[in-house]
């Protein structure tokens, strides 16, 4: 389903895909260790921000807080935006509309 978005969401998933590359250990949410992380070329990592942006995006649309790896990232309805955390310091967010 989702989260209700105003914006693009090409537009959505793009600046999400950005956002998930500041957290460094992010490919643990896809079970995966530092060493088969860094076995991928650049555009395979790329490819898994991009796989990993979407299904954050639809499974916001059931959980409002998702960990990824060191990170935790956050559907705010109120703000209509995506928040990505690691421990208490905003990395940045996600306009949705």
């Amino acid at each position: 389903m989702g989260v209700k978005h105003g914006r693009d969401y090409e537009g959505i998933l793009t600046d999400l895909t950005e956002a998930i590359g500041r957290i460094p250990d992010r490919y643990v949410f896809f079970e995966m260790d530092e060493e088969e992380w860094s076995r991928l070329g650049v555009t395979e990592q790329l490819e898994v921000d991009e796989a990993l942006a979407e299904d954050l995006f639809y499974a916001l649309g059931e959980e409002s807080v998702i960990p990824v790896g060191s990170g935790v990232v956050i559907h705010d309805k109120d703000q209509h935006r995506i928040h990505l955390l690691i421990g208490e310091e905003e990395l940045t967010f996600v306009p949705l509309i």
